[in-house]
């Protein structure tokens, strides 16, 4: 009888980074090509979250636990499954990242990247339900950018999604 440890764990790729940065569009990619299950993050956040950001008042870690651990959950349920899985949080502190990952061996990070030129020009022209633009410097603010010792990549996201999906999936699996 083998060791669980023996047995491969599918993945779970948590799309992280600011607004704007192309999180949805590359997780939609990513699941084109691995016919993997998805969950956008946003939709894991309770409503007051989403009145607290759509009021342009930035969340702070009292708002953000309970929504990780949401996530968390769904991604622990994955595992359980057996399931390769995409979800989307932008995941910008690295204790939030290590709150994703405790216990879940399957998780790997794609940090996706852009210029805050390019990000602030793709947020001022598109409508999301409860994240304005001017939330984006208080994450630009936060985020503690993915670390080398932590389980994943960074892509940037010039190009379409299909093509950042494809470097991330081949950094991925150089790495």
């Amino acid at each position: 009888m083998s060791d669980a440890a023996d047995i491969p764990v599918p993945l779970t790729l948590v799309v992280m980074g600011v607004s704007g940065v192309g999180k949805t569009s590359v997780a939609h990619a990513l699941v084109e090509r691995t016919g993997w299950v998805f969950q956008e993050g946003d939709d894991l956040h309770p409503a007051a979250n989403r009145a607290k950001m759509a009021a342009g008042t930035p969340l702070d870690d009292d708002d953000r636990w309970p929504w990780l651990r949401r996530i968390a959950a769904w991604i622990g349920e994955q595992e359980a499954a057996g399931r390769g899985a995409v979800v989307t949080c932008s995941a910008l502190r690295r204790s939030y990242r290590d709150l994703l990952g405790d216990g879940h061996p399957s998780v790997r990070f794609v940090h996706l990247l852009a210029s805050e030129e390019v990000l602030g020009a793709r947020v001022s022209h598109r409508h999301h339900e409860y994240m304005p633009p001017a939330l984006l410097r208080s994450q630009l603010d936060t985020l503690e950018p993915l670390a080398d010792d932590e389980p994943g990549v960074r892509v940037e996201t010039d190009g379409d999604p299909a093509a950042v999906a494809d470097r991330a999936l081949a950094a991925l699996a150089d790495g």
